[in-house]
């Protein structure tokens, strides 16, 4: 798929990765792919390799999640660990305003501006790892070292 015949969100992601030197495109699945187990199922793969994107707030801004679609986010030892104050699940509106994109869809990169990023370490456990494209419809594959490098995120144990 040519970078013209994505959506106007995907673009942008698609433009991020590879300005940032990742090789992955961007793939748009038939059906909507907004949690981890349908993006697994759509996608063939277990659901652990699901980079899942998820936005909390914390301390007055955006902190973007990375997790394993396998896990979920213990946020009190989440916010120990960083040494943050409270971190809470963003509201719909904090979502799109930190990232552009919508709940379900929210890509690790493409945003407005770059976010705080925490990355799950479950997800070195995987050769190859899925995250959202910047829509539910839209998926990439890359490496958790890409990951990484592309969120500029810090990895931690999540669940």
């Amino acid at each position: 798929m040519t970078s013209s015949s994505l959506p106007p969100r995907s673009r942008l992601v698609q433009e991020a990765l590879v300005a940032a030197g990742v090789a992955g495109e961007i793939i748009v699945l038939p059906d909507a792919a907004s949690t981890a187990a349908l993006a697994a199922e759509a996608l063939g793969v277990e659901v652990g390799a699901i980079a899942n994107s998820l936005v909390f707030w914390s301390d007055g801004e955006p902190l973007l999640v990375m997790t394993s679609g396998a896990h979920r986010v213990d946020t009190a030892a989440l916010a120990e660990r960083l040494g943050r104050g409270r971190i809470e699940r963003a509201s719909v509106d904090q979502v799109r305003e930190a990232t552009g994109q919508a709940i379900g869809g929210v890509a690790p990169t493409g945003h407005p501006s770059a976010l705080t990023t925490v990355v799950d370490e479950a997800l070195a456990e995987y050769p190859e790892i899925w995250a959202a494209g910047g829509t539910p419809h839209t998926v990439f594959p890359l490496t958790f070292d890409e990951l990484v490098r592309l969120t500029g995120g810090v990895v931690s144990k999540l669940d």
